[in-house]
């Protein structure tokens, strides 16, 4: 049987129309995430911040895990964060169709990782379509990049800066450009 819930929806990949009956959930969601976020941005140390973080999350953010705020999400429930991951400032995680970033990844400031999107066709448009963004461990995505939904980043490899990246990105590799290519393998 197929759940009715939204977020189970959401996280298993099902496109969700915004005139679907639990839609406004999400809004409810959002807003509870938005009052944490105020505190974790107001936060004066990084302890403070990881304590927020994890609330936002719904799970223990790893003590060797560093996110510097500003820091952005619209939901949060659907981050997942490896040990020592190091998130720079003013980045931007939009995480309804999930973010996973494993370990020893580095994230550079005014990153954008979204896993939603809507179709472009005008009649579809107000439909929110999740793609899960998988960041593997060792990565490293270089400051003002952009990871579109449903994309992976292969373990050790590196996302150029201002890099829009919107295929998988295969371990040991370069990328940069827009839309990002391999430019080279490590």
């Amino acid at each position: 049987m197929e759940s009715t819930d939204i977020f189970k929806r959401l996280e298993s990949g099902q496109a969700v129309a915004m005139d679907d009956p639990e839609y406004h959930r999400i809004g409810t969601a959002v807003n509870q995430t938005l009052g944490l976020l105020k505190k974790l941005n107001a936060s004066e140390d990084a302890d403070e911040v990881r304590q927020w973080l994890t609330e936002i999350v719904g799970s223990e953010v790893d003590r060797s895990t560093t996110v510097f705020p500003p820091f952005h999400t619209n939901f949060g429930k659907f981050i997942r964060l490896g040990r020592n991951v190091f998130v720079n400032h003013a980045c931007s995680f939009l995480d309804l169709g999930g973010i996973t970033i494993e370990d020893n990844v580095m994230v550079g400031p005014r990153v954008n990782i979204t896993s939603e999107t809507h179709p472009v066709e005008v009649s579809s448009r107000k439909t929110l379509v999740p793609g899960a963004v998988l960041v593997r461990s060792g990565a490293w995505i270089g400051v003002g990049a952009t990871i579109m939904p449903g994309v992976t980043i292969g373990e050790n490899s590196v996302v150029a800066a201002g890099a829009v990246v919107t295929a998988d990105v295969p371990d040991n590799s370069v990328a940069g450009g827009v839309p990002a290519k391999v430019i080279k393998r490590l």
